[in-house]
């Protein structure tokens, strides 16, 4: 692809610097961003790279005299094709990749099941009844007619990408592994060929079967985490309605709007884009962007954020953003950019797999080396260095993480928690302080009537049940079933009035009534046709457990603070009865995102608790990640686990069994490097042999499932 088409992916991103976003290929763990990212790092013209391995999205900055070109050919000479960033081109690339490895562990699965059909009999000669020599060989010939293929078939996504790493001057982990099973292949072939006793085509097999489960997983989880930012684009409104200069309407995608348009909005319909508002008045339900339930008055000249709900009036804006540009947008790339997982066990498991590569490479070479300088067969000789790659494959170390969080998930599960990231259980145990969102997470996330006379919600009720205001209506439930006021009209942004032959009846806000403000608290007002005026307060009821569970964490050794797009009052009575004195209202999104790396950078790990839109950029961004079941789609696909909105308590056992599940994976880790340094050495010296090494192989993994297992002791509820 020439300069010319490639300029057309280029966005402006900043002063002199564009952004080009491509996809890329081939990245699976953090040693491959640190390779993309440290390559790019040092090219003329780049200023910054950084690549989403969840999504596959390579964002790199480019100044004037950065050539698009050159970072393509940089990707592909160190084995990382990539092309512009498509999000359909993104799906449909994701969608085979979950195809292709899905396909080849079935098959590696049925390939390993029926090798060992005819294999077993081979093995039983080795504990009793001989097998006779034609016997021996048409049994062979038979798992080789089976397993063979299915370890070729199975094995191209690791051959692949094993010959990508080397064509770039490096070896990843899949270069051992493919080296081992083709090794295996060959001399199995040489000894079925030679009518020898041992063959190994069924330990080939169930090697890449055991490793292509952990391929799929990983899949499945990152698979996971594209969804968030998906769900949060999914909000916006896919139209937008465009006046033109004769005050014409006209609707239009999303897409085409630009700053500068005057769009026409009526009440039930989203913002469509950021904009300012031109002409009429209006409550704007913001409750999806700040999470709270009030709405907010909105008249000409302030300011309205794409997926507010307009509530009341027909209104004129002027749009000041593009789509791509919007509110939602931005908090879109703020959750991709917050996605990327690279939790210390994952590093640890990396780091491990870096000194793995060369070791056992080296290792390999020198055992077959000094066994035929010793006198060995090739054959010999060719076996042994087959059979440290093979007994020596990170298995265990791969299992030592994942059959953790695969038993703590089950153990949470049990009690209404849902682990959505394993790398964020690990995250949570590291947790040191916790943020909460206020509206849906402390308290129940609706308003509710104070106390009040009975006679003055009657009387004030007819009128409520004529109102779609959210006060209005909890007003209306607290007076129950009844008349609704007749003629009665909403007045947007101000309340709702009915005229009577004594007089007019109001309901709505102070001034609207003529009554004046009466302090810090959420309230209507209620004038009566013969002019009485009645209060009522409202409150976002606390959940009766959130102190119980500001006290657990509290003796966890854990800090707690609040973050809330609310304004003061509220904010500061909800800390007040938790005991909580670090607290924050009026937050936007971006300014939670801020809070957090502000602790971050004092050296703090945060568990961010949250369940609205507002949220979902700080759920991203921190450091662990929980919401409630009643949260929005996007914040349950941002956050690690999900817990029974009515049950915060789970909150605190959720860390307990995180910081359990660290202890487990610890042990594994430790039981992996004891096992490779026993089993290598046994493996050079000649005392395995392949289906030996394939069973020590399993062994190994089965003593960390084991261990992982201990996790599920945990007591029911």
């Amino acid at each position: 692809m020439d300069g010319a088409d490639l300029s057309a992916y280029l966005t402006p991103d900043g002063p002199g610097v564009s952004r080009l976003d491509l996809l890329v290929s081939g990245a699976h763990c953090a040693a491959c961003i640190a390779r993309i990212e440290g390559e790019l790092a040092g090219a003329p013209g780049v200023v910054s790279a950084r690549l989403n391995l969840s999504t596959g999205r390579l964002s790199v900055g480019l100044r004037q005299d950065g050539d698009p070109r050159r970072v393509l050919r940089m990707l592909e000479r160190i084995g990382y094709p990539a092309s512009p960033y498509d999000p359909g081109s993104a799906r449909e690339a994701q969608d085979r990749e979950g195809r292709e490895l899905a396909m080849a562990l079935a098959v590696a699965g049925f390939g390993a099941g029926n090798a060992m059909i005819f294999s077993v009999p081979v093995w039983a000669g080795l504990f009793g009844q001989e097998l006779g020599p034609a016997t021996r060989t048409f049994m062979q010939w038979a798992s080789a007619g089976i397993g063979a293929p299915c370890a070729v078939f199975a094995g191209m996504v690791f051959f692949r990408s094993a010959w990508n790493s080397l064509r770039s001057g490096r070896a990843n982990m899949d270069v051992p592994i493919s080296i081992g099973v083709i090794l295996t292949l060959l001399v199995s072939f040489q000894e079925t060929l030679l009518m020898g006793r041992d063959t190994y085509f069924d330990a080939a097999v169930t090697l890449l079967f055991l490793l292509l489960i952990g391929r799929w997983l990983d899949h499945a989880l990152r698979r996971r985490a594209r969804s968030a930012a998906a769900d949060l684009l999914a909000l916006q409104a896919p139209s937008a309605v465009i006046l033109g200069p004769d005050g014409g309407e006209r609707r239009t995608p999303l897409r085409l709007v630009r700053p500068g348009d005057r769009l026409r909005v009526r009440p039930g319909e989203r913002i469509p884009v950021d904009g300012v508002l031109e002409s009429g008045r209006t409550e704007l339900d913001l409750a999806i962007l700040t999470g709270e339930t009030t709405p907010l008055s909105a008249g000409p000249g302030d300011a309205c954020r794409a997926g507010a709900l307009n509530l009341s009036g027909l209104i004129t804006l002027r749009a000041d953003a593009a789509s791509e540009d919007s509110t939602l947008a931005r908090i879109a790339r703020l959750v991709e950019s917050g996605a990327q997982s690279r939790s210390t066990y994952v590093q640890l498991a990396d780091r491990a797999a870096a000194v793995y590569v060369p070791v056992v490479h080296t290792a390999a070479a020198l055992t077959f080396l000094v066994a035929w300088m010793m006198g060995l067969p090739v054959r010999e000789a060719v076996l042994r260095a087959a059979t440290l790659l093979i007994v020596t494959c990170p298995c265990a170390l791969g299992l030592a993480v994942p059959a953790v969080q695969v038993a703590a998930a089950s153990r949470l599960f049990r009690r209404g928690v849902l682990v959505k990231s394993g790398a964020g259980l690990e995250r949570l145990a590291e947790a040191d302080h916790v943020a909460f969102d206020k509206t849906g997470v402390l308290t129940e996330g609706r308003p509710r009537l104070l106390n009040a006379d009975p006679s003055d919600i009657a009387r004030a009720g007819p009128l409520a049940r004529a109102s779609s205001h959210p006060l209005a209506r909890a007003l209306a439930e607290a007076a129950g079933d009844g008349p609704v006021a007749e003629g009665a009209v909403e007045v947007a942004g101000q309340g709702v009035e009915a005229r009577t032959p004594v007089g007019v009846m109001r309901l709505g806000r102070a001034a609207f009534v003529g009554a004046p403000l009466s302090g810090d608290q959420t309230e209507l007002w209620f004038r009566d046709a013969d002019g009485a005026l009645f209060r009522f307060a409202f409150a976002d009821a606390l959940r009766p457990q959130a102190p119980d569970l500001a006290l657990a964490l509290s003796r966890k050794g854990l800090t707690a603070s609040i973050l809330s797009g609310d304004v003061e009052a509220p904010t500061r009575r909800v800390a007040a009865r938790l005991g909580m004195t670090d607290w924050r209202s009026g937050l936007t999104p971006q300014g939670k995102v801020e809070v957090l790396d502000a602790l971050t950078a004092r050296g703090r790990r945060v568990l961010m608790v949250g369940d609205g839109l507002n949220d979902v950029a700080a759920l991203s961004h921190a450091h662990a990640a929980m919401a409630p079941g009643t949260a929005l789609d996007a914040s349950q696909s941002a956050a690690d686990l999900v817990y029974p909105a009515d049950r915060p308590e789970r909150i605190g056992e959720a860390i307990d069994v995180a910081r359990s599940a660290r202890r487990r994976a610890l042990e594994n880790f430790a039981f992996a490097a004891l096992y490779n340094l026993v089993a290598g050495p046994a493996a050079m010296l000649g005392l395995i042999n392949p289906f030996v090494a394939a069973l020590a192989m399993s062994g190994s993994s089965l003593v960390v499932t084991l261990n992982a297992l201990r996790l599920l002791k945990g007591s029911e509820p």
